[in-house]
């Protein structure tokens, strides 16, 4: 097959065109590609990996974040039950245990945590003694019936 000169000088300046075309495409990807790098140094902060590494390095860093909050959630919740069964309730009423006698002399102490569990301590003070009562509260419950003034004692802790 022969090509005249004219065909073949179309030819080769549609291949020139082509090339120059291929050329401009080539320089307008590698200016993406330029962009797209630097961006990627931006967010990975000038690391060597690529951004699928980062994903990942980012989820095991995710992953070690849930597991020292279940951790600190745990530890909470360790915190709030010893919370709930310290002494963190209490209050006095004073008052004159037997008529004459003046001067609130008398008192009855509670001491409770958050379940109304404790002690209520009563100091009954008369002219010539005096005598200290104690009795176990358990969720509220006494064993041994509470006088009003140990009553008002637990609910004035209570209150607070």
């Amino acid at each position: 097959m022969n090509l005249s000169s004219s065909a073949a000088a179309w030819i080769a300046i549609a291949a020139v065109v082509v090339a120059a075309v291929a050329l401009v495409v080539a320089a307008l990807a590698w200016r993406s590609l330029r962009a797209v790098r630097s961006a990627q140094v931006v967010l990975l902060g000038g690391g060597k990996g690529d951004l699928v590494d980062f994903a990942v390095s980012l989820q095991a860093r995710i992953d070690d974040l849930h597991r020292a909050v279940d951790e600190i959630s745990a530890a909470l919740a360790r915190v709030d039950r010893r919370f709930d069964e310290a002494l963190a309730k209490t209050s006095i009423v004073r008052y004159d245990a037997y008529e004459g006698t003046g001067g609130h002399q008398s008192a009855s102490i509670a001491l409770l945590d958050t379940n109304r569990s404790g002690l209520v301590i009563s100091a009954i003070q008369g002219r010539d003694y005096a005598r200290i009562y104690m009795k176990e509260l358990d969720r509220g419950r006494a064993a041994v019936a509470l006088s009003p003034e140990e009553l008002e004692a637990v609910e004035r802790a209570m209150a607070h």
